[in-house]
């Protein structure tokens, strides 16, 4: 009777230790193939109308390396040659001046994800549920999530014009 008691024991927390799902935050590829996220397309090779060759500039890029953020700029119906410009265009220079109004933080990520181990360390339970459990992450933030079609109601309430929404 003792032995099947620990057996079952056991069996209970072997199967504890592996929930056999991943949490939504974890990106990781779980197979053992190529990521196909990382494989890029190079675009076709062209015959430019002239055939002398340019001469070569340091650190210029080639016009068959492939652009994905201009390709999705142009997907998304904007100007694919904002990517190259440089700076800040003159269309958002009003909203990077108001946005950097009272200064920038030049270590702004290394100082966010600092406050934020801090803050879900400070969330954690020392119960026995949260120790054997690995991802505390909706946990922690369950009181900033947003209620969606609350939201919807609410401007819908005051007049905004909204899209429709998927039923609940």
């Amino acid at each position: 009777m003792r032995k099947a008691i620990l057996a079952i024991l056991a069996l209970v927390a072997l199967t504890a230790c592996s929930s056999g799902k991943r949490p939504l935050d974890d990106m990781r590829s779980a197979s053992a193939g190529p990521d196909e996220f990382t494989v890029m397309p190079v675009a076709p090779l062209e015959i430019p109308e002239v055939l002398t060759l340019p001469t070569p500039t340091p650190g210029a890029t080639n016009r068959a390396d492939p652009t994905p953020k201009a390709d999705a700029i142009a997907a998304l119906g904007g100007n694919p040659s904002a990517v190259d410009a440089g700076g800040v265009p003159v269309a958002d220079s009003a909203l990077v001046a108001a946005a950097s109004r009272n200064g920038v933080q030049p270590d702004v990520r290394a100082v966010l994800a600092a406050e934020d181990a801090a803050f879900r360390k400070s969330k954690h339970r020392y119960s026995l549920f949260s120790a054997l459990s690995r991802d505390r992450y909706f946990k922690a933030y369950a009181r900033f999530a947003l209620d969606a079609y609350a939201e919807l109601q609410r401007f819908r309430s005051l007049g905004v014009a909204t899209p429709s929404a998927p039923p609940r």
